[in-house]
């Protein structure tokens, strides 16, 4: 699975240029106050966790959805194929006749 930060794209779709733009534009639509140093971290990396209060007050400001801001890939991870084990082909413990065997002493 594969997960990309989008905010940057979504943010130029709506004319969004500058993590100034956007720091404004949350504190008036949103009313999210973060410095400036966290709207350029958010606007640049990918973060490796959002507050959801972060991602709506994102929405909000940019007036999208989480999708528009993340991308997730759900495609499966293909693993080889390991071939399954075939079963021990020596012979098993004696067993009395009626297929059971004695308790550990």
């Amino acid at each position: 699975m594969k997960i990309r930060w989008r905010l940057r794209m979504a943010a130029a779709q709506r004319e969004v240029w500058t993590g100034t733009e956007l720091r404004r534009l949350l504190a008036d639509k949103a009313g999210l106050e973060l410095s400036s140093a966290s709207v350029s971290a958010l606007f640049t990396k990918e973060p490796s966790q959002v507050k959801m209060s972060t991602l709506a007050a994102l929405c909000t400001a940019l007036e999208c959805t989480p999708n528009d801001l993340i991308e997730v890939d759900t495609t499966p991870i293909e693993r080889p194929v390991t071939p399954p084990r075939l079963a021990a082909s020596q012979p098993k413990a004696a067993a009395s006749a009626r297929g059971r065997s004695m308790p550990p002493l």
